[in-house]
């Protein structure tokens, strides 16, 4: 009997720290041939090169697809859009796989959804039916679970919208997050030897941060860092080490300013295109505060007992832990925020490790599930109509 053939697709530092254990699950299940598809950012020097950490990871890569168009603009997301169906369709044509695995709401897996979709390759998508009301990735996340055919969400919430979306509930596996097996499944470094990988001292106060654009914002990217620089430096006693933003409109703005601001204050602050999800998560636990605007600091921090400061409107929509602050992008909230996580009954408060998001086993779950399900007439797709009156 054939092995089936999944291909997992990964384009960022964020989501292939998310998919890591789904990725193990399956490679080590005689049932499957994993396939292994690098995109995106993982393939550009500006972002670190972090394709490295997979193959570090004893990962094979199947297929890098290069399709980034170079820009920090709308208009060079929309075209690299364009350029990723067209490589996504010929390197899925040659891989043949029998699922694609795709997480979350990136442009670049609703550019892979697009040519799977037209070559009849079915779709399972993780992380579905949230929200984040600041960005364009809130469009694309809901057009890929409308074009999916497999679904795990990470909160029952979320598989409430998924269903209301019109998919049918069979199709719906609660799994919770797989960030969290990465808290439960890696080991970490703890600070002195963090501190030796970085080459950066961690001793007394310290803050990771992390900031991205603000894709559906009316407001300059070099103005909102600017305000979260200038909060931070309310605070020269605390080591900080910020990690550059992503691919998205407006990034390469933001990380010229960090730059910049790192620069004037070496020795206190440490500028790193991308931790790797062991250094980050070691971080993450032996920070006072993550500050910023990621799904990670909504996520993944409040699982690991450590406050989130999370600043802006990107992340509106998202389901919350008690260990997770809200403040506008204005350097005086901010600062009054981040005084308000290392106060003792906040940091007491994170310490007790509430989440939304499930507890680790999800990886596995999404895995098994993966192996097994019947591929026999997953491409058709009824329309699950709500009754009248009924919730999902």
């Amino acid at each position: 009997m054939s092995r089936r053939r999944i291909c997992v697709f990964t384009g960022t530092r964020a989501e292939y720290g998310l998919l890591r254990w789904v990725m193990e699950d399956l490679r080590t299940d005689q049932s499957v041939e994993l396939q292994v598809l690098v995109t995106g950012s993982h393939l550009s020097p500006h972002f670190g090169e972090t394709w490295r950490q997979i193959a570090a990871d004893g990962f094979a890569i199947s297929a890098r697809v290069d399709m980034l168009v170079d820009g920090d603009s709308a208009q060079a997301t929309a075209a690299s859009i364009g350029l990723a169906v067209m490589k996504y369709a010929d390197t899925l044509a040659a891989l043949r796989p029998d699922i694609l695995v795709l997480l979350g709401d990136r442009y670049e897996a609703l550019a892979a959804a697009t040519a799977a979709t037209c070559l009849g390759i079915p779709i399972a998508h993780l992380h579905g039916g949230e929200s984040s009301e600041g960005a364009i990735d809130e469009a694309f996340r809901h057009a890929i679970t409308v074009m999916a055919h497999l679904h795990f969400p990470a909160a029952e919430s979320y598989r409430r919208r998924v269903i209301q979306l019109g998919v049918q509930p069979d199709r719906v596996f609660l799994a919770g997050s797989p960030a969290l097996d990465n808290l439960a499944r890696l080991t970490l470094l703890d600070r002195a030897a963090l501190a030796a990988d970085l080459g950066f001292d961690l001793d007394g106060r310290v803050f990771m941060v992390t900031y991205h654009p603000v894709t559906l914002g009316e407001t300059d990217p070099v103005n909102e860092i600017r305000e979260l620089c200038a909060a931070l430096d309310h605070f020269p006693d605390a080591r900080i080490v910020v990690s550059r933003a992503n691919q998205d409109a407006g990034a390469r703005a933001i990380n010229a300013h960090l730059e910049q601001w790192a620069a004037a204050a070496k020795g206190r602050v440490h500028l790193v295109s991308s931790l790797g999800t062991p250094r980050y998560l070691s971080l993450v636990t032996t920070a006072d505060a993550v500050i910023g605007n990621s799904s990670s600091g909504i996520i993944e921090v409040p699982a690991a007992g450590t406050a989130t400061v999370n600043v802006g409107s990107r992340q509106d929509g998202r389901l919350r832990a008690p260990a997770v602050i809200d403040c506008p992008c204005v350097a005086e909230a901010i600062a009054a925020a981040i005084t308000r996580a290392l106060t003792p009954e906040h940091q007491a408060l994170a310490r007790q490790r509430q989440t939304p998001y499930g507890k680790p086993g999800a990886s596995t779950l999404v895995a098994r599930t993966l192996a097994t399900v019947p591929l026999s007439g997953l491409l058709r797709k009824p329309f699950h109509d709500l009754p009248e009156g009924a919730t999902p």
